[in-house]
């Protein structure tokens, strides 16, 4: 459980990314193929990865304040550096490129959560989604750190140093806006209540990751889920604010059943590409 003193703040104007600095070619790991069941499980994660940080790109230069571009948009290349590690890693299985995967595959085909699908709403509903998020993946890499498999183990020791500063940024502005004003705590408690819906489904068993666990190549999602309810519950409490009393949404069962926004941001994402197969630059 963490204090208010856990969650130092950093300044994020002068921090320096290393989502984009660091290439799935340099991550050191073994070049092995995949195995087909640990590639769809590097796909499912990655594509949570890929999502969010197209999500939080539409940031850049709509930030209430200047170092907010900069934070978010370092926070965005963090995810999309996560996701380049995971689809190369799957891709590896199949004779696929990152591009490949996060490109030319249909809406259909994503294994991306509902969670990093909502739309941004206002600032403090971004800060909601960047808590849930950052504090499942920080519990989610500490144990995936341990993995059978040294390529999924590299790829979360890479991604956990990350997700500390990615956490204590959405920690440190819930703090700042449950406890500012009147209206950034009304703000703040109503982005919560518009995410939390779709914070279960983070921890739904699916296949593969539940047969993958068996053999502790994957992390079973299902023992994340009181880890991570108790340090949320905390934190929105320091806050000053309330854990949202909200069902699950229907249907989060992680089986690809995706939101109505997901079309919408990958034809954004893929137009390009699309256009121009093959194109470089």
């Amino acid at each position: 459980m963490n204090s208010a003193a856990d969650f130092t703040s950093q300044d994020s104007a002068t921090r320096i990314s290393v989502g984009d600095a660091i290439t799935p070619e340099g991550l050191g790991a073994s070049s092995t193929p995949a195995p087909e069941e640990t590639a769809r499980y590097a796909l499912l994660l990655g594509d949570d990865c890929l999502i969010l940080a197209q999500r939080l790109g539409h940031w850049i230069s709509r930030a209430p304040e200047l170092e907010e571009d900069i934070a978010l948009g370092n926070i965005a290349l963090d995810l999309l550096g996560h996701a380049r590690f995971l689809l190369t890693y799957a891709g590896s299985a199949w004779g696929k490129s990152e591009d490949d995967l996060a490109y030319f595959r249909s809406e259909e085909e994503f294994r991306s959560c509902r969670l990093v699908e909502q739309e941004n709403g206002d600032f403090a509903q971004t800060i909601a989604r960047q808590l849930l998020f950052s504090f499942y993946t920080h519990e989610l890499y500490q144990r995936l750190i341990h993995s059978a498999d040294s390529t999924l183990s590299a790829i979360a020791d890479k991604a956990l140093k990350e997700v500390d500063y990615h956490q204590d940024h959405a920690a440190q502005w819930l703090l700042r806006l449950g406890g500012g004003t009147e209206e950034s705590s009304r703000r703040m408690q109503n982005g919560l209540e518009a995410v939390w819906p779709y914070l279960e489904e983070l921890f739904a068993d699916v296949e593969p990751t539940a047969e993958l666990s068996k053999n502790d190549i994957a992390v079973l999602p299902s023992s994340l889920r009181e880890n991570v309810l108790t340090r949320l519950t905390a934190i929105i409490e320091q806050a000053g604010l309330r854990v949202p009393d909200a069902k699950g949404a229907l249907g989060a069962d992680r089986s690809g059943r995706f939101s109505e926004h997901r079309g919408f941001i990958l034809a954004e994402m893929q137009v390009l590409a699309r256009q121009h197969p093959g194109a470089t630059w």
